[in-house]
């Protein structure tokens, strides 16, 4: 069995963390937030996401927490008028084998943690340093600690430290746009009436994500896209507060609903949405990446955690039966396997136009991450 180190606790970190113990492997998961807060964040599990969780265990219980749309619906800014409709449901789940769900982040992540335990991850521990020799990888975090392990997987977000230890300094582009986000009882909303549906009502120049996150509909969700001065940037961090004032003023004009979840929004945070072309490469000798340390997305597509999900389920299958002579060569196994989807999905998404109009999604959703072939190298080896 390997040991091996997992840098970041989020959605794909803690899911390849339960795989890999579940296969006998000494894991430990180090993430350097001092806890796990409930921010105030949505998110969709397409058909192909809910496929890797069926396989952790977890599905009946996001089925019972979440929202199950009807549709997937997208709307004229200001007459409401759709101009396309998914059928989810029933319909998407016979189609492509699992369902399409609602949550909130937060309900998604305490379920995956739940099947890891808890004496293996360790909050409060930021990386700071990373050697690698043929043998082995040795990580050093601002505590001081140290320790070694056979292999390291950097799950570490979109700010990853692993990345940049291996590859150096990323250059992203600022869009011209940010994000607002963020969930509110759906009991604010008063007497207003919005369609029980997720509901994308797409604006000239910027547009707005709406959905319920919870089976009772008792908590809505809504995120934004909108032109933004290049003078205005932050860090790509939720923690940064919107002003309300400025949000509903880049929204007059809109429909009824869209003005409905406006005004009785309490609060907002606000993002900069930048952009990255895909990595050349996502492996190094005995360190791997994962997720958005190595795919950061835009959120046009709904995709970014179902990637992560997807590279836990192809990464744990490349691991089978190898020993630690044999790691470089699972990286570089799963990195073919993986690299070609994820960036299509990442460039695709950066283009802002998924499910605008008519369009088969068979692409994505049918994916099934468990049974995709692990791509062989060109002279025929594995």
């Amino acid at each position: 069995m390997l040991n091996i180190a997992i840098v970041g606790a989020g959605i794909g970190g803690l899911a390849i963390a339960a795989l890999l113990k579940r296969a006998g492997h000494e894991v430990q998961v180090y993430e350097q937030a001092p806890r796990f807060a409930r921010v105030g964040a949505g998110i969709q599990m397409a058909p192909n996401a809910m496929k890797v969780l069926r396989g952790l265990g977890i599905e009946d219980e996001l089925r019972g927490i979440a929202f199950h749309s009807g549709v997937a619906l997208s709307r004229e800014w200001n007459t409401g008028e759709i101009t396309s409709e998914l059928v989810l449901g029933r319909a998407i789940e016979n189609q492509y084998g699992a369902p399409y769900l609602f949550l909130h982040r937060a309900d998604l992540h305490a379920a995956i943690s739940s099947i890891v335990p808890a004496e293996i991850v360790h909050l409060n521990k930021k990386l700071i340093a990373l050697e690698q020799d043929n043998s082995g990888v040795v990580l050093e975090f601002a505590n001081g600690v140290r320790a070694r392990f056979d292999a390291v997987i950097g799950a570490d977000g979109v700010h990853s430290s692993v990345r940049e230890m291996l590859f150096g300094p990323e250059q992203p582009r600022f869009t011209g746009r940010v994000a607002y986000r963020t969930t509110y009882a759906a009991s604010r909303l008063g007497s207003s009436r919005i369609t029980p549906a997720r509901t994308k009502w797409w604006g000239p120049d910027r547009h707005m994500v709406v959905y319920y996150v919870t089976a009772a509909r008792d908590e809505l969700y809504f995120v934004t896209s909108v032109p933004e001065s290049a003078d205005w940037m932050t860090p790509e961090s939720w923690s940064a507060k919107g002003d309300l004032d400025e949000l509903r003023a880049a929204y007059v004009g809109f429909h009824p609903e869209v003005q409905a979840v406006l005004d009785a929004c309490p609060e907002v945070y606000k993002w900069a949405l930048l952009d990255r072309d895909p990595l050349p490469r996502w492996c190094q000798g005995r360190v791997a990446l994962m997720g958005d340390a190595c795919h950061p997305m835009t959120p046009y597509m709904a995709q970014g955690a179902a990637a992560a999900l997807e590279d836990a389920a192809v990464l744990s299958r490349c691991l089978e039966g190898i020993d630690r002579s044999g790691l470089p060569h699972a990286f570089a196994l799963y990195e073919r396997t993986r690299k070609p989807r994820a960036s299509a999905i990442q460039t695709s998404s950066s283009n802002n136009t998924w499910l605008r109009g008519n369009t088969d999604p068979g692409w994505v959703y049918g994916y099934d991450a468990w049974t995709t072939p692990l791509v062989a190298q060109p002279n025929g080896g594995e």
